[in-house]
């Protein structure tokens, strides 16, 4: 039985975000588990070049993004959001339980890289339509005057997503031995992932559909022609993407081998700091989610742009020379309170901005166009400027396009007064 979203939102944003947290869990499994199975997967030799390997496919994988930002943006706004939403999980099953199947190097040899890169590229793809259209969803069920607050939750299960992945990975360091995660153990939580998207499909299935009939018609809908109609949108988008991707992922999923690599915590003690972390960063959406609802969704931009652009060389320097756990978990805490400006309101700033023939596609693609160029080469570029001796020029490099962000979000306009979800 179907439930009306306008009157129960927290049942439809549920059911949403449920097939959300299992997507991002089953792409930051990867992330999570690399530092234990890259020697599965390329030849014997430097750790960091092995993982450097790692981290290229996983940019790769970011690159799949504006495909699936386009394919399940135009289903979204054509065939309906919710049948976009449970096609994107089921192919991020697939995905999942093909990386949890691969045989190793020493088993197929070159065949190992090269299938591992495939499987990315079907979750890239998924991931990539994921987002746009069910941060469109939740944007469209929320309670007018409480949009930013329930559109909070996209990056609530996002996070949720990575937490539960880092979870997994604690309990398997407290249960098996660092030999058997380097041998076989590592491919257990993409088994857990897969079983969980069969379950975020189930919850699906009872979504109501939010788009309506006259909209999917409409001979714009889910069309590149239509997003170009809005220039200004698309680029501001696409500006503060840039800045706000490239910050998470340099705080969330780099900041780990940061701790491993850096500052030379053994791995177990950096997953159980960025567990702690990630379980306060992901607390915190909801109260910045509310806030964005009283001072609005362009003053919360600029506020990240600001903090972000002034914050990342010190906090970076400070994280790489720390002593304690504790000191790690406060900088990185204190990175990721900035960072909320942007995330908490990730999903709604971007909707707003669009008509809804077109917005689940607008959202998805612009979104993964900057996620792939900046955020999927996040690790990639940082350990690349740490094998040539600078990496400190990365810190720059993340300050220089936060203020690309900031220039994005000065010129947006106050969807109080301007925006389509009006409240």
């Amino acid at each position: 039985m179907h439930t009306d979203p306008k009157k129960h939102p927290i049942f439809a944003i549920i059911g949403a975000s449920s097939g959300n947290l299992v997507e991002w869990y089953d792409f930051y499994a990867y992330s999570f588990t690399s530092l234990y199975f890259a020697a599965a997967f390329f030849p014997k030799g430097d750790p960091t070049t092995q993982l450097l390997n790692t981290a290229g496919i996983f940019a790769v994988g970011f690159f799949m993004r504006p495909l699936g930002g386009w394919l399940f943006g135009r289903i979204a706004d054509k065939y309906g959001r919710r049948n976009s939403m449970m096609s994107s999980v089921l192919l991020m099953c697939f995905g999942s339980l093909m990386v949890a199947c691969l045989p190793t190097y020493e088993n197929i040899g070159f065949w190992a890289p090269i299938l591992l890169l495939v499987a990315r590229l079907i979750q890239g793809l998924s991931v990539g339509g994921e987002y746009g259209t069910s941060a469109t969803y939740m944007s469209e069920v929320a309670v007018a005057g409480k949009r930013g607050f329930y559109a909070s939750f996209q990056y609530v299960t996002l996070i949720g997503g990575q937490l539960l992945a880092t979870l997994v990975l604690v309990a398997l360091q407290q249960f098996v031995t660092p030999d058997d995660l380097r041998s076989w153990a590592w491919r257990i939580p993409f088994v857990i992932g897969a079983f969980a998207a069969l379950i975020a499909l189930y919850l699906r299935r009872s979504l109501v559909e939010t788009t309506s009939e006259e909209s999917r018609k409409n001979a714009k809908a889910g069309t590149i022609k239509g997003i170009l109609e809005h220039p200004r949108a698309l680029l501001t988008v696409l500006g503060y993407t840039a800045g706000g991707s490239l910050a998470f992922y340099t705080y969330t999923t780099y900041m780990q081998k940061y701790l491993v690599n850096t500052a030379h915590m053994n791995a177990e003690t950096a997953t159980l700091v960025m567990t702690a972390v990630l379980a306060c960063f992901m607390v915190l959406q909801p109260l910045f989610g509310a806030l964005s609802d009283r001072i609005g969704r362009r003053n919360m931009m600029i506020a990240f742009g600001v903090l972000t652009m002034l914050g990342t060389y010190p906090i970076m320097t400070a994280i790489g020379q720390v002593q304690t756990p504790q000191a790690a978990f406060g900088l990185a805490l204190a990175a990721l309170v900035g960072v909320s400006f942007y995330t908490s309101i990730s999903g709604i700033v971007k909707a707003e901005m669009f008509p809804p023939e077109v917005r689940a596609l607008a959202v998805g693609l612009s979104y993964a166009i900057g996620n792939a160029a900046f955020g999927g080469t996040a690790e990639y570029v940082a350990l690349l400027f740490k094998s040539l001796g600078h990496e400190s020029m990365f810190f720059w490099y993340v300050s220089a396009i936060s203020a690309v962000a900031l220039a994005a979000s000065w010129i947006m306009p106050d969807s109080r007064r301007h925006g389509y979800l009006k409240d």
